[in-house]
């Protein structure tokens, strides 16, 4: 198959918006909005079907070579387009202590559809831009490779999001988003013409610095009115404290919806703090990304 023609992957786009009666947003005047992103495609759901395309029509082919932790939702959608559209992937793991243990479910799941796990140091990790560092992972990969950032955030990555933001546009005037490098929210804001707020599933406070970056790379400069809200990581990427899981256990008896723990639940958990903090005005229709699915649910 031609790693050009994505069409015949058949995603569904564009991705469903479907209201959620909630009361906790009702109470406050508010509506909720689930923009389904996750419905896109089973095997690259969400933000990484939208980060993914244009990258892999720029690689029209060629060895893909990425980065992610060990819960990297990236890798695994790379590993499965690769399987789909046939060029061979090479994952960059953060940890080499990983090397020699069982791989969890989702590194099990990059390897079964056919992804090289390479396994560094976290100091090599820090490192990956380093064009001497890169050099070297490049002369380990397949000829010809492709590189493509962590998370797929890059200004290919940013332009593929902005169709986000235009499917939104019109039909909420508030998109929230849960961020790990920023591609996403950097490329929604563009797009939308309302407010969007981004959570941040990782704390230290970098992520507005990445986001202009990105947007500089994309654009030439600032595009669209965004924010973040920091307070709702949990402790940190891939943490998920009693409290988050308790929500997002409720959140699925309410609606009947699977709710992926590391990204999607931290973002309504702060959506709905937001709601009771009175931070939208009573009569604001606000539309969630929903960027994945948990592990098995897709």
């Amino acid at each position: 198959m031609n790693a050009l023609d994505l069409s015949r992957l058949r995603p569904r786009l564009p991705s469903p918006l479907e209201p959620v009666a909630d009361e906790r947003f009702a109470r406050h005047g508010l509506t909720l909005l689930l923009k389904r992103d996750d419905l896109i495609h089973p095997d690259l759901p969400g933000n990484k079907w939208r980060k993914l395309a244009l990258n892999l029509r720029e690689a029209a082919g060629r060895p893909v070579l990425t980065f992610g932790g060990a819960y990297s939702n990236h890798l695994r959608a790379t590993a499965a387009a690769g399987r789909l559209l046939g060029f061979p992937t090479v994952g960059v793991v953060r940890g080499d202590e990983l090397a020699g243990r069982p791989l969890n479910p989702s590194l099990a799941r990059c390897a079964a559809d056919g992804m090289r796990l390479e396994f560094v140091d976290r100091a090599t990790y820090r490192a990956k831009s380093d064009p001497a560092t890169l050099a070297t992972l490049l002369e380990r990969a397949p000829a010809g490779a492709y590189v493509v950032p962590e998370g797929g955030s890059n200004a290919l990555a940013v332009h593929g999001c902005v169709e986000l933001g235009r499917e939104l546009a019109g039909r909420a005037d508030v998109a929230a988003v849960a961020c790990g490098t920023g591609g996403t929210l950097a490329g929604l804001a563009a797009g939308f013409e309302g407010r969007t707020l981004g959570v941040p599933v990782l704390k230290g406070g970098f992520l507005g610095g990445e986001v202009r970056a990105l947007q500089e790379a994309a654009f030439g400069g600032p595009r669209g009115d965004w924010s973040l809200d920091e307070r709702f990581h949990g402790g940190g990427y891939a943490r998920v404290p009693p409290a988050l899981t308790a929500f997002a256990q409720d959140f699925e008896a309410r609606h009947g919806l699977a709710i992926e723990r590391l990204y999607v639940a931290k973002m309504l958990y702060g959506l709905m703090t937001l709601a009771d903090e009175g931070a939208f005005a009573p009569g604001t229709r606000i539309a969630a990304v929903v960027t994945g699915s948990p592990e098995g649910t897709a």
